[in-house]
Parts: structure tokens; sequence; C-alpha cells
């Protein structure tokens, strides 16, 4: 299923290439009645003895149809993002008229592999339903605001127990720190973020509330934005329990200071996550331009290792075969830690080895259902 996201402006640089570990490392293990069989060496293993949750973005139709991406699913990530299948433009594709059908198969499958769920997303300027965008315009701000409030309250009600962390409000902002301007910002003025955030405690009080955004990774315009709007909804009271960092970097641009903005935005009490990591490069990869992507995963996820209040780390899909890239970003592709065979690349071994190494990292709580 096709992804339709803004062009990211991503970052990456070329750094020290971390060789990858013995063949020995295990393919990952089928599935099994009654979950997952987890090799000690698979990543979740591997991200559990410091505490961390590692998971991917998933496509509910590889799902449905592919046993060797269910069983890579299963075997290696302890928590699972829905790609696309609780966007608002799926759920309600005709007003009034709800489809969880897909989304509720991922919750089951992530229940039956001992796994927990991210939901994405509630607040989105894009993949609204037809009807939605058709008659927006005409609406009043009270009228759209009942509907915005609905929606929230009814998805968040239908998975609520079911789902660790929500995004509530993504990408909210524009590069350059101002707020873009959506339907919700036209018509409802910036409170709508404080709005939605109440309206989905309010329908799963012990649910885990973040903001989520992209190119907030390095210091900047953004970054600094969505700093100072944390901190506003802090000061209100606005029940917000953390920032998504999505990292979706590419080979031809800096490596952002990601590790100082998940420290500084966990010191304001939050927790903090990567969301959707990706690193894409100019195609066909030279061995050069595979070094780099190697070592930006590995500082991504070292990055995370190194905030305690780093409770997870998510790749926005692990197979190149089902990447969102190539459709956005003419000539770059393979942005993923298994190859379109579902094979893993050097990248899925450069996760697996900092795992490996990280038992002196420090640990973290926060890894289950509800508020700490």
């Amino acid at each position: 299923m096709a992804i339709h996201r803004p062009l990211l402006i991503g970052a990456l640089g070329l750094c020290a290439v971390l060789a990858a570990p013995a063949a020995a490392m295990a393919a990952p293990g089928p599935s099994e009645a009654g979950g997952a069989s987890h090799h000690s060496d698979s990543l979740r293993s591997l991200a559990a003895n410091i505490g961390l949750r590692i998971g991917t973005a998933v496509n509910t139709d590889q799902l449905a149809s592919n046993e060797a991406y269910r069983d890579i699913t299963a075997a290696e990530f302890s928590t699972v993002t829905a790609e696309n299948v609780m966007k608002w433009q799926l759920v309600e594709p005709t007003q009034g008229n709800y489809d969880w059908s897909a989304a509720d198969r991922l919750v089951a499958f992530a229940e039956a592999n001992h796994q927990l769920v991210r939901g994405h997303t509630l607040v989105w300027h894009n993949q609204l339903p037809d009807w939605l965008n058709a008659a927006a315009a005409q609406m009043s701000p009270d009228q759209l605001r009942a509907i915005l409030h609905k929606h929230i309250t009814d998805e968040v009600t239908h998975f609520k127990g079911k789902i660790w962390q929500w995004d509530v409000v993504n990408e909210a902002f524009n590069d350059d720190g101002t707020l873009r301007n959506s339907i919700w910002l036209q018509k409802l003025g910036p409170g709508y973020i404080a709005d939605a955030f109440r309206w989905a405690h309010e329908a799963d009080p012990k649910a885990k509330l973040f903001y989520n955004d992209y190119n907030i990774e390095f210091t900047g315009p953004k970054s600094n934005a969505v700093y100072s709007l944390v901190k506003d909804l802090q000061a209100q009271g606005v029940p917000i329990d953390g920032v998504g960092f999505q990292t979706h970097l590419d080979t031809q641009y800096p490596l952002p200071d990601l590790q100082n903005n998940l420290q500084r935005f966990a010191d304001l009490g939050l927790e903090v996550a990567e969301t959707e990591v990706d690193v894409r490069t100019s195609l066909p990869v030279t061995p050069t331009a595979q070094s780099a992507q190697v070592a930006a995963y590995s500082q991504t996820l070292q990055a995370c290792m190194a905030v305690r209040q780093c409770i997870s780390y998510t790749v926005w899909g692990f197979s190149d075969a089902d990447s969102w890239v190539p459709g956005v970003f003419r000539g770059e592709g393979a942005a993923d830690i298994y190859d379109e065979n579902l094979q893993p690349k050097p990248q899925y071994f450069a996760l697996k080895q900092d795992l490996a190494l990280g038992k002196g990292a420090p640990h973290r709580t926060g890894q289950g259902v509800g508020r700490n």
C-alpha cells in the first residue's frame, strides 16, 4: 500500500563503518503457536537486555499474504506500528462508517506475538478521508472541532487498552518552525494540538501520548519550535508523555545532533522515541553509500541507547520491497535493513552488534501499556 508523505529533508554523514557481525548470527526464526520463536540474538531479544523496545512499521497486506514477512515481523520486533491502517482515511472512509478490520488484525497479531503497538496517527494533515477534504472548507470551526473530537474519541476508545503509544499529533510544523497551515490550524487555531491530547487522554487514560515529527533530529528552527510547544503544553497541564523523532535520513546530508535533541526533550521529563527510522541513498548503491547507511543506522540506535528516556527505536518498514522512499524520492531507495528478497543487509547486522555490545547502556523503564 502506498504511503503518501511530504518531501522530507533527511540527514546523514559519511562516518566510520561498523563491520557486520560474524555469519554465526542466526536468521530470524519462524512464528510458532502462542507467539514467535525469539532467538537470543534477535533484535528484540538483544534490545530487551537493556529494556529497549525495537519495532517496525507493518504493511498489513504483506502481513496477511507473505509468510516470510510475517515470520520476520514476529521474530525480530517487540513493537509494531500501523503503516497506514490506523489513519483516518482508512478507518472512516465514509462519514460515520468505520472499518477497523485491518487494524484489528494487526493488533491481534501483536498480542499473539507478545508485541506492543504504536498507534499512528490521530491528527495529521495528510491521508484524510475524501468526505472530510471535500466538506472541511464549508464547515464552521465548531463543526470541524466536533468532528475531530469524535474521530479521536472513537478511534482511541476502539483500541482502549491495546495501544502502548499514540502519535496524537503528527507533523504540525514547517521546517522554519512555523505551524503548518493545515485545515486544523486554519479553522481551529493552534489550540487544536492541546485539545487533541486532552481528548485522547480522556478516551484512554493509560495510553502514552506522543507528538511526532520529522527534521527535529537536529537543533534548528523546527526542533526549537517543537521544544517550545511541548513546554507550553506541560505548563497548561496537557497530558503529553513523549516526543517521537521520525529519523528519516539521507546519505547526502550530514548527521544531526540527535542524541543532544533526544536528551533535551527528555530533560523536560518526557519520554522520547525514534519512530520511523530509515536511511535512503542514491541508486544504484555504491559500497561507500552503504557504509554511510550502516554508520547512520548504528549512530541513530546508539543515540537512543545513550538516553535513558528513549524507550523505543522503530524502523519505518524493514524491507526495501515495501519502502515508501522510491515513490517519493526519484532515484533513491535501499533505505531499509532487509533487501527486496527479505534478506538482512549490513544495516541489520550493525543494529544487532550495537545491541549486543550495549549491555552497559542505561536501563530504561516505561515498557508496558500505561503510564509510569
